[in-house]
């Protein structure tokens, strides 16, 4: 289960996001979604976006660090698009298949 803390440190992460670009889906997955992470686990985050450039994956990595540092998490960021999901491995990828199975949408 997502602890409050953790909960607030993604919606304000989502929040700062879509200020830059459309988010079409973002879920918090991995030991702090399943409610078993130790004090120092990372804050895992999944984004679907419509298209990604490589000066946007910049960006979201700043905002990542940010909001990280100043909510005391460092957040992982897994970010896919509608295409490498659709048409790609990536529909398949075991840890997508993960992020869809546990994940706890934002």
């Amino acid at each position: 289960m997502l602890s409050t803390t953790d909960r607030s440190v993604a919606t304000t992460f989502k929040r700062r996001l879509q200020g830059i670009s459309p988010v079409l889906d973002m879920r918090v997955y991995g030991s702090r979604a399943r409610g078993d992470a130790a004090p120092d686990s990372d804050l895992d985050i999944y984004i679907e976006m419509e298209s990604v450039t490589p000066q946007l994956r910049r960006q979201i990595s700043e905002v990542a660090w940010e909001v990280g540092l100043e909510m005391d998490r460092v957040i992982s960021t897994l970010v896919v698009t509608s295409e490498q999901l659709e048409h790609g491995p990536m529909g398949v990828n075991p840890i997508i298949l993960n992020v869809q199975a546990e994940g706890v949408p934002l």
